[in-house]
């Protein structure tokens, strides 16, 4: 009796689809190299060039990824930035990549990196970071219509790959090829392996110009070609915004230190100002903080949003920082206090994220605790960034093609107090990207809208609270982090909404015991003695957020950008807005879905004014 057949996803008999990626693994590296590499040109096309950018419809088992990181690593004129966006609807797990490098010594290593970064593939946009940042693959997972739709950039080269044109027609069809050319300059690349006589018709129709050459067996011949339209072509902005050259950055915090660290690392003179003495001294100087995605019922726009931040920030804290000191990837519980709703039905991809424990809570499993100077400092250390420290800046001023900086350095706030003046000139520069948190708003003239929001966290090195993982629900519970040499626990943090002062509040303790009390009656019971005979110490902070409590990123007007209204999420965040602005300013591909960067655009309170 014949065994049923078992169908994906797209259509096609499973069996069928997966003998056909494993029959052609073997040879598909010689293909990834032959038909995409030399037929876009690769490496030589690249060569001296800052950024360039690859757009691959059918991501399959990975190896033109591969291929292309491999030429780049081995090319001594590659360019500084190497993006590779490629569409898939249905990822191969993880096992899958490391079979497909099996035959392939010199892939193997470059698999495993990849295979580490494989996971929770939910629908949406993944970015993955390799090579200290400079290789970046924006894996996005969905129909290949919705996820054209969600890109931004101008390619430099597409490879059209994906399975025969009559097993998987959309990815063919005319109307993608047009929105892959909408997504082309005038001189784009373009590379596939097969011949199909309507592929050629409809690519010249689009504006391609491709000719048939020799390929390799069983195939004896493939496509390669320009985008060389008759007509004025349109789309997204092909060029970067700005040069490449020197840049200030006010504010040494999370927000600061992550774009400064993103700017550098494409290649910018990074001058950072701060008016503290040393860095991560305000929001950011919080002990430790939870890093969590924000998982809701029906996957809302911050959920989506925090997974994005949550991925990128264990990718900079594992590349960056040992584990136990200065970070853990503990997971975090959430206790959801009598909600019963259920995380959102996004299949098993989502359980590397979150998964329903014992007593209808959440567990998520990709997330735990940082102390976010260490994050600070880690990304100041970036080459290309010097910093300057004790340095106020009061006031911006346009000078020409670039922005004057003008403020006082190493002045007591004291002495500043009552008076009336823009400062001396601190720095000039032709890009000037304001990060400072609530000052963030004077800074720039009024044209955003910032919320203090004041913050209390209790935290001691006494008493036993019981439990070994973190916790958030009505606040959050972190039961073990090295504060001040020694292992502590902190709980917190209060909300006082337009409070701007930073002392400590007795009330504060006494409001986070009883919040305690309502997320872990136990750890409560036990820590309660601690809070009674005040053997707790205070962090308060001031952190800043938007009417919407999302953050404001992207250009204020020419030369003048900015990254801010983190509120309590800058862990979440920071990163993720500093590579949204870079994309931005560089014509690079979004590391999120366009609709999503538009919900963190500082342009949305310019249109709601």
């Amino acid at each position: 009796m014949a065994e049923p057949v078992e169908w994906g996803p797209d259509g096609t008999p499973r069996s069928a689809r997966f003998d056909d990626i494993y029959r052609t693994a073997s040879g598909g590296l010689q293909q990834a190299r032959h038909v995409f590499l030399q037929g876009c040109g690769l490496p030589q096309a690249w060569a001296g060039k800052p950024q360039w950018r690859i757009l691959e419809t059918g991501f399959g088992l990975g190896l033109n990824f591969l291929a292309a990181w491999q030429a780049w690593r081995d090319d001594p004129q590659r360019p500084r930035m190497l993006h590779f966006v490629s569409i898939e609807a249905y990822p191969v797990g993880r096992e899958d990549i490391l079979r497909s490098a099996e035959a392939h010594p010199e892939l193997q290593p470059l698999a495993r990196e990849l295979a580490r970064q494989w996971w929770g593939l939910v629908p949406g946009f993944h970015r993955m970071s390799f090579e200290g940042g400079q290789v970046l693959l924006t894996l996005c997972v969905g129909d290949v219509h919705d996820m054209l739709r969600e890109q931004a950039f101008r390619a430099d080269a597409v490879l059209l790959d994906g399975f025969e044109p009559k097993r998987n027609g959309a990815m063919w069809e005319l109307p993608t090829l047009k929105a892959i050319a909408r997504l082309c300059r005038r001189g784009t690349a373009v590379a596939t392996w097969t011949v199909a006589g309507e592929v050629r018709r409809d690519l010249a129709q689009c504006g391609f110009v491709v000719e048939k050459v020799e390929g390799l067996p069983p195939k004896r011949e493939c496509l390669r070609g320009v985008y060389d339209p008759a007509w004025e072509t349109k789309g997204p902005v092909d060029e970067a915004s700005v040069t490449r050259s020197h840049c200030v950055v006010i504010g040494a915090g999370l927000a600061g230190a992550a774009v400064a660290a993103a700017l550098a690392r494409r290649g910018w003179e990074v001058e950072v100002l701060d008016a503290a003495a040393r860095p991560a001294s305000g929001a950011s100087s919080l002990p430790a903080g939870l890093l969590a995605p924000h998982q809701s019922p029906d996957d809302n726009l911050l959920s989506r949003l925090s997974r994005a931040g949550v991925r990128a920030t264990l990718q900079e804290l594992a590349a960056l920082l040992p584990q136990g000191d200065a970070w853990q990837r503990s997971g975090v519980l959430e206790m959801r206090l009598g909600d019963e709703r259920a995380p959102p039905a996004l299949g098993d991809e989502l359980l590397p994220w979150t998964r329903v424990v014992a007593g209808g809570n959440w567990w998520h499993e990709a997330a735990g605790w940082a102390r976010p100077s260490a994050l600070v400092q880690a990304w100041l250390q970036t080459p290309g960034i010097t910093r300057r420290m004790g340095a106020r800046v009061r006031s911006l001023e346009r000078d020409g093609d670039a922005w004057r900086v003008l403020g006082d350095a190493q002045v007591p706030q004291a002495q500043l107090a009552g008076t009336r003046h823009s400062g001396t000139p601190l720095a000039r520069s032709p890009l000037v990207i304001v990060t400072a948190a609530f000052d963030s708003g004077p800074l720039l003239g009024g044209r955003i809208t910032l919320h203090p929001v004041r913050g209390q966290v209790s935290w001691s090195h006494e008493g036993e609270p019981g439990i070994s993982q973190p916790v958030n629900g009505n606040g959050h519970f972190v039961p073990r982090v090295p504060v001040e040499g020694r292992m502590a626990w902190l709980t917190g943090s209060t909300y006082g909404r337009g409070d701007t002062d930073r002392g400590e509040r007795a009330e504060d303790h006494r409001a986070n015991l009883e919040r305690l009390r309502t997320l872990l009656p136990d750890t409560a019971r036990a820590l309660s003695p601690v809070f009674e005979r005040g053997a707790v110490h205070a962090w308060a902070g001031v952190r800043c957020a938007s009417s919407d409590r999302r953050p404001l990123v992207g250009l204020v007007e020419d030369g003048l950008a900015v990254s801010t209204a983190m509120g309590s999420r800058g862990l979440t965040f920071a990163w993720l807005c500093a590579e949204l602005l870079a994309a931005r300013l560089h014509g690079e591909p979004l590391p999120v879905e366009r609709k999503l960067a538009g919900a963190l655009d500082v342009a949305r309170q310019f249109r709601q004014g």
